[in-house]
């Protein structure tokens, strides 16, 4: 049964304050929203809405958003209820320690470590291709070999600018996370002047033919459109990773969660409207499908605007992104899961700077080398797994005699966290099976760690530090 022991909800909010040195509680309501928006409106509002409204949904792309929405928004009301109950950094990962045990926990922290590795990865990627197309527009090219992930047959070998601006990025996120999250909002206040920008210009051009056919594909197309689009909402995870540094969590956390999701949704779906409006969805499987659009109504000042934006937006998410790995690195580590290096607080900067670099490498070599498709892949498996399981921890939670009754409280329950697991069951199985079986591999080289190293260091199993388990 020790694969199944817990840590109390008071143990784990204790925890917090017993060590030497702790994370830095600076960020409020407004931090917390724009650190949500900042990660959710980037690669899935400029880059995925043309892939999949040319390839799965068509003009049906606006049901594609308000199905993963729903998901999403179901979801985030058990996100914010464990955010309220446990304001502890970790994410799902620390929600799991508390309802499910060690060994679910442990299996999600590791889906979670793929999640935000390969996202910051692949964010980092489509970060290179628009910062180059940016260049390229002054006549400024770098050599072929440093410009993409490692593909002799087409001369790249390394993604340099992908490398360099997951440097740029680490070295920001170490000075502190009150000044992350102030360039963070400064960054997020101009994508969102730019993608208002958009609907103002886009609107008048819009051209209702183009919305029929309105389902091309049928609803099993509207439903791979909407897996595919869920990419652009995993953001608000990221969110509760900074439940740490968060002042008054029980009010701000689920006022973060819940403000950012319900922006970044309405203005995913107004964005994907006026996009089919404008260019017939055959012709939107591009990179750029937004200043695409623009172009494609002779509106080129606005396109460039777009393109700046979109450099601006990807650049937050990478930012957050990569913010919530170290964060979740760092709530492993100091369960002892994984070496203790790893939760080293640095004294001055109250930031995990070691911590921070390793990440950096790990991502820099990915986002340098692995293609964009192949890091892609796995992204939205290990997200909607994690959903899944807060869904049904929330139940647990209402069922468990000693969860605190203040703050946040997920409405009609069972309906809701009922609704959040089928939305999400059902939109994982919408995925490939290749996806399905490298996730499988992901989780047993997981199980391979955790015993080979994890079960032994816990911090439950040092008898000093034996909590009380909670049933």
């Amino acid at each position: 049964m020790s694969l199944f022991r817990k840590k109390s909800i008071a143990d784990l909010i204790k925890e917090v304050g017993q060590k030497d040195v702790t994370l830095k509680k600076e960020l409020g309501a407004f931090d917390l929203s724009m650190l949500g928006i900042g990660a959710i409106i980037g690669t899935g509002i400029f880059v995925l809405t043309g892939v999949a409204a040319a390839e799965h949904a068509g003009p049906a792309l606006i049901l594609s958003f308000i199905l993963s929405g729903l998901a999403c928004v179901f979801a985030a009301l058990c996100y914010a209820e464990f955010a309220s109950t446990v304001p502890v950094s970790g994410s799902a990962y620390t929600y799991s320690y508390a309802t499910f045990g060690e060994i679910i926990a442990w299996i999600l922290g590791w889906d979670l470590i793929l999640e935000y590795g390969l996202a910051s990865s692949a964010v980092a990627s489509g970060w290179s291709g628009y910062f180059q197309g940016l260049l390229a527009g002054f006549g400024i090219h770098f050599p072929k070999a440093i410009t993409s992930a490692f593909d002799p047959a087409h001369g790249t070998f390394i993604d340099v600018p992908a490398i360099a601006i997951v440097l740029l990025i680490t070295f920001l996120l170490t000075q502190g996370v009150k000044k992350s999250a102030r360039f963070n909002s400064i960054i997020v206040i101009i994508k969102l002047a730019v993608v208002l920008l958009f609907i103002a210009v886009g609107a008048w051009y819009v051209k209702p033919a183009n919305w029929t056919p309105f389902m091309p594909f049928g609803f099993s197309g509207v439903a791979t459109g909407a897996a595919t689009v869920f990419f652009a909402y995993i953001g608000f995870d990221a969110v509760s990773t900074a439940a740490e540094e968060v002042k008054n969590p029980q009010k701000n956390m689920p006022i973060g969660i819940i403000a950012s999701l319900l922006v970044c949704t309405i203005l995913y779906i107004i964005v994907s409207g006026i996009l089919t409006g404008i260019v017939p969805y055959q012709q939107l499987n591009v990179k750029n499908p937004v200043a695409f659009a623009l172009n494609f109504i002779h509106q080129d000042w606005a396109a460039g605007f777009i393109s700046l934006g979109a450099i601006a937006g990807i650049t937050t998410v990478l930012l957050v992104m990569i913010y919530g790995q170290t964060r979740l690195f760092y709530a492993i580590s100091r369960d002892g899961l994984l070496p203790k290096v790893f939760s080293k607080v640095d004294k001055k900067k109250q930031t995990p700077v070691f911590n921070s670099w390793i990440t950096c490498i790990l991502v820099s070599i990915f986002a340098g080398l692995v293609p964009l498709n192949k890091l892609a892949e796995l992204t939205n498996i290990g997200t909607l797994f994690a959903f899944m399981t807060v869904a049904v921890g929330i139940l647990y939670l209402r069922k468990n005699k000693q969860a605190p009754t203040t703050g946040f409280r997920v409405p009609f329950v069972p309906w809701i966290p009922i609704l959040a697991f089928v939305f999400c069951g059902y939109l994982v199985l919408q995925l490939p099976s290749t996806t399905w079986i490298a996730f499988f591999v992901w989780l047993v080289i997981g199980l391979v760690v955790y015993f080979g190293y994890g079960r032994k260091h816990s911090t439950l199993n040092n008898p000093p530090n034996q909590m009380k388990k909670v049933m």
